[in-house]
């Protein structure tokens, strides 16, 4: 036998028996992409979703970027809930081979979880609603189902009674050689929140400062502002609902010393409440009775006077796969003179018109007839260059629109997150 004989039969035994094994790894990852390619094929309608995250939690289905070419189009809504943080609801609607399977699932992210327990309890809850779809294709078979047994909780001890309170501030500076900027806020808010009331109380103040130099010239402009304000709001049933509000001002830039204000009010929305996330048409009435001082004479030779005042608003809210709109339109006047009175729309419209394609139009404008605290006298060039009062003004109005378009691969599967997002490096062609 030859010296070099037992070394060359061992590699010889391994060749074979990788040769065994290679084969049927070969066939087992096969076998698993020709059943991810039998996944359901999802589309997640969500702008404040971290999508990335969601690729590489759940890969067991096919992640498509047009909502048209999608089995489950999942239309993600949110809004604030009383703790202070946010309800998720997420709308399952089938297409193409799934129409007419559709489904509702909630989660519910508490005021004080982190932006990642936030998005794992996001994701946990569009597995379990993802279900439904995945158990028709052959898939299933590589998904398992396992049960956390229930802990007994203890009797449940709200020593706050249901309040929420929260205090903040800001600072922000900026500055160069001839320029500077700082400004301050303050803010508390207390609330107490439940399906048949809503309490809320807040508090603010703001202060700002600007200086310019130039030559040997040198303009400070300041502005200040304090505000509180009050609202409680009963529940009467799904679609109504009764309220009164307190507010109180002081505002260098509006002229106002000292303005309170309490206005009872009605609320009727058309669609039941508990359809909020998804689509809300309210009618909002309000009677407010407004005690106001001023800083300095008004051009109506005022300083003080009693207004009586009512206004009607009414909000659109429509959150669908086609796209999302959302107006409101509202008007006011005070009683003892009608043609001081306030006209506003808003509006934004997000569409999306056909494959890869998708527009959105932003705007709004004001007919302004009620500016009743404008200072008298002609105002300096410093006071209309630095806004460091209100100017008189009959409208004012603002817009945008936008376009785009997405064409190629229509999987979306892959996430890869080197050097950053296109944002952030690399090339990115805008159309808008």
């Amino acid at each position: 036998m030859k010296p070099g004989w037992p070394a060359a039969a061992l590699v010889a035994c391994l060749m074979i028996a990788f040769a065994r094994i290679a084969p049927a790894q070969t066939r087992e990852e096969t076998g698993l992409e020709a059943l991810k390619k039998t996944a359901p094929k999802i589309y997640i309608d969500c702008s404040s979703c971290d999508l990335e995250f969601i690729k590489t939690e759940i890969t067991f289905v096919n992640y498509v970027r047009d909502r048209n070419e999608a089995e489950v189009h999942i239309l993600i809504t949110t809004q604030a809930t009383a703790g202070g943080g946010t309800e998720f609801t997420l709308s399952l609607s089938g297409q193409n081979a799934f129409a007419g399977l559709d489904d509702t699932v909630t989660y519910f992210a508490n005021g004080t979880d982190t932006s990642d327990e936030t998005r794992r309890g996001l994701v946990k809850t569009l597995r379990m609603g993802l279900m439904s779809y995945v158990a028709r294709r052959p898939i299933a078979a590589r998904i398992a189902v396992s049960y956390a047994p229930e802990e007994k909780p203890g009797a449940a001890n709200d020593r706050w009674k249901s309040w929420l309170f929260n205090v903040g501030g800001s600072g922000y500076f900026n500055g160069e050689q001839s320029t500077s900027s700082h400004s301050y806020s303050l803010n508390f808010t207390a609330s107490k929140i439940t399906p048949d009331i809503k309490l809320r109380l807040g508090l603010s103040a703001s202060f700002q400062r600007n200086r310019y130099t130039y030559e040997d010239a040198e303009i400070v402009s300041t502005q200040k502002s304090y505000a509180a304000n009050g609202l409680f709001v009963k529940s009467l049933d799904e679609h109504w609902s009764v309220g009164v509000a307190l507010d109180s001002l002081s505002s260098t830039y509006q002229n106002i010393s000292l303005s309170l204000a309490p206005a009872p009010a009605v609320e009727f929305n058309a669609f039941p409440y508990s359809q909020s996330t998804r689509r809300q048409l309210r009618f909002l009435y309000k009677l407010s009775f407004s005690l106001v001082q001023y800083r300095e004479t008004t051009i109506y030779d005022k300083l003080r006077e009693a207004l009586l005042q009512e206004s009607l608003s009414v909000t659109l809210d429509i959150k669908e796969k086609w796209g999302s709109i959302s107006t409101s339109l509202s008007g006011s006047h005070y009683f003892h003179d009608f043609s001081k009175n306030n006209l506003g729309l808003y509006a934004v419209v997000q569409l999306n018109i056909f494959k890869g394609f998708n527009a959105v139009v932003l705007g709004g404008g004001y007919r302004v007839h009620d500016q009743l605290a404008l200072v008298k006298g002609e105002a300096t060039l410093e006071e209309i260059i630095l806004r460091r009062r209100e100017m008189e003004t009959t409208y004012n109005y603002f817009a945008m629109v936008g376009v785009s378009y997405t064409f190629g691969s229509i999987f979306t599967n892959v996430v890869n997150p080197r050097f950053g997002s296109l944002s952030t490096g690399g090339i990115t062609i805008n159309m808008n």
